[in-house]
């Protein structure tokens, strides 16, 4: 993620949030709407480990959470949430990315880029999404970078300190690299 602040004296906004030891969340929009969610995905997955004492898999929390955004563009009294998320995990069925939308869809991909000009960094993960089955994670890591610069405006560069990086594996838990924390 490019962490982006209001203006030159305010701090960044954290954009990557772990969730369990093997799912984490990227996020594109509103920062206090994904807090909403977030705290719902933790709950479910404790409750989820608790009851099956197994974590849980990463497709059911997915779907578990496009239902509970999805009931906001249904219910005259409510708004919907205005935050799309990136879901990345792996469990016994393997690593997944998902991506949710406000309006409660959401997809599974090998790569896919959210957010403001985010239009660039899918076209440049569609030109080399191919090898991504045979990649380390260092060289997936490498791509996703590539394809973030993409999305950037001129005059901005990308740097240690404005870009958060997080990853799972089938070997790692979820992993979030950033400077400053």
């Amino acid at each position: 993620t490019l962490k982006r602040s209001s203006s030159e004296l305010s701090s960044y906004q954290k954009k990557i949030f772990k969730i369990d030891d093997n799912i984490g969340i990227g996020i594109a929009g509103l920062v206090a709407d994904a807090r909403v969610l977030a705290k719902y995905m933790r709950t479910e997955c404790i409750n989820h480990r608790y009851v099956y004492d197994a974590p849980m898999q990463v497709g059911r929390l997915v779907l578990q959470v496009a239902d509970k955004a999805q009931i906001g563009t249904q219910r005259a009294g409510r708004r919907p949430y205005g935050v799309g998320l990136l879901v990345v995990g792996a469990d016994q069925t393997g690593p997944h990315l998902f991506e949710t939308q406000p309006s409660g869809q959401y997809f599974e991909y090998k790569g896919i880029a959210i957010g403001a000009r985010s239009q660039a960094g899918r076209t440049y993960l569609e030109k080399h999404f191919e090898n991504f089955g045979e990649l380390s994670i260092d060289e997936l890591i490498s791509h996703a970078l590539c394809a973030l610069r993409e999305t950037l405006a001129t005059g901005t560069e990308l740097s240690s300190s404005n870009v958060a990086v997080g990853y799972a594996s089938a070997d790692t838990n979820f992993t979030i690299l950033e400077i400053g924390r």
